[in-house]
């Protein structure tokens, strides 16, 4: 962490001509299981990883908001006063659309200082681990901070949601955020989006031997753009269709009733989310009753309901599962909100060599790209460094 602290001031020294007041970051996140459940009101299970997006802020004598970034030539600049979500482009949608956010949440943006922000990161951008989270709760943390607004965490992931939706564009959840924020080192964070309680779950994968390996395809994808609108899309009409608010409010009972009520399409659709909340729920029981020994099962059948029942992996993805599989990984899944991405392989930690060997091999054999792959921790959330 202290290379990109270092590189993030020196970055913002570089660009703006003066030292930045303070330094903020938050975390990606994996997400343990429960894909495609948080817009359907239901229950996920993320955890922060010990890879993280880093903000240098410096206070301005006007009311300007000045954004650049560490991948990114240009400098986006607009006075605080002009922050309107659809007017906002590019990868500043995200921080911009943080401080117009904010401006829902209470901030007077006629009132607060302006402010640089230089943005640095090692969260692999399109693999699933919430890049976009990061650079949004890093940023909402240091403007409340600066601007002295007083907001709970819970209202900081909102913030970022709101941002997400309406200045990127992207119809995503509130677990990325959530878990950016509330996470805790060797834990996962239980989230029931409908009212947003959340638990700290233990993981104690350390004691328990164990590592989670991140399998990045390198195949990039995009949530602005149409698989997951389309997603989304059926998930609303399917619970429609069976009169109920969101599919939270269904159970594994229901399905043989929603069978006889949707197309083949829907009820596929339906049934995914159905059964990965129940996933979830039996995820969070099972590591506090046997430990994480005991919930590879569990993610082989997340992915199986997301290859089959969503249809959001693609062969990338399944040969990495399959792989890993084979290999000494108790368990494995695609992890994010696919069309591409990363793969999670839950594997004893003498196992993790000969899995990256396996996969690798695999990868040749079928003529895909070469797969970055890494060990990720479970870390804290966002922190003013």
């Amino acid at each position: 962490m202290s290379d990109i602290r270092d590189d993030a001031r020196r970055g913002f020294a570089e660009t703006f001509g003066h030292e930045a007041s303070g330094v903020w970051s938050a975390p990606g996140r994996v997400n343990l299981i429960g894909e495609h459940t948080d817009y359907n009101l239901g229950f996920v299970l993320p955890l922060a990883i010990n890879r993280r997006t880093v903000v240098a802020l410096g206070l301005r004598e006007d009311r300007v908001l000045r954004v650049a970034s560490a991948f990114a030539d240009e400098v986006a600049e607009i006075p605080l006063a002009q922050l309107v979500p659809g007017e906002l482009e590019g990868w500043a949608a995200y921080p911009l659309g943080v401080a117009w956010a904010l401006s829902q949440h209470g901030a007077d943006l006629a009132a607060v200082p302006g402010v640089d922000l230089f943005i640095d990161s090692d969260v692999p951008v399109g693999a699933g681990l919430s890049s976009s989270a990061a650079i949004e709760s890093a940023v909402a943390l240091a403007l409340n901070d600066v601007w002295r607004l007083g907001l709970d965490r819970r209202t900081l992931a909102r913030v970022g949601q709101l941002a997400e939706n309406e200045a990127v564009g992207a119809p995503t959840g509130i677990m990325d955020q959530s878990a950016s924020l509330l996470g805790e080192t060797d834990a996962a964070v239980f989230l029931d989006c409908r009212t947003l309680d959340s638990q700290v779950v233990d993981l104690g994968l350390e004691a328990a031997g164990l590592a989670i390996l991140i399998i990045d395809t390198g195949v990039s994808h995009s949530h602005a753009t149409g698989g997951y609108g389309a997603r989304r899309a059926s998930c609303e009409k399917g619970a429609q269709m069976l009169g109920v608010e969101s599919l939270r409010d269904l159970t594994v009972d229901d399905l043989e009733r929603a069978r006889t009520l949707l197309d083949d399409e829907t009820f596929r659709r339906v049934r995914h989310v159905v059964t990965e909340n129940q996933r979830v729920l039996d995820t969070v029981r099972t590591l506090r009753e046997q430990g994480p020994e005991a919930i590879g099962e569990l993610l082989d059948a997340s992915h199986a309901s997301m290859r089959d029942d969503f249809e959001i992996s693609v062969p990338e993805l399944d040969l990495a599962v399959e792989t890993a599989g084979a290999n000494g990984a108790l368990g494995a899944r695609m992890t994010g909100g696919g069309f591409g991405g990363a793969a999670i392989a839950l594997a004893p930690t003498h196992a993790i060599s000969r899995l990256q060997v396996a996969i690798d091999g695999a990868f040749a054999e079928h003529g895909f790209g070469q797969p970055e792959m890494f060990v990720v921790t479970a870390s804290h959330g966002a922190v003013r460094e």
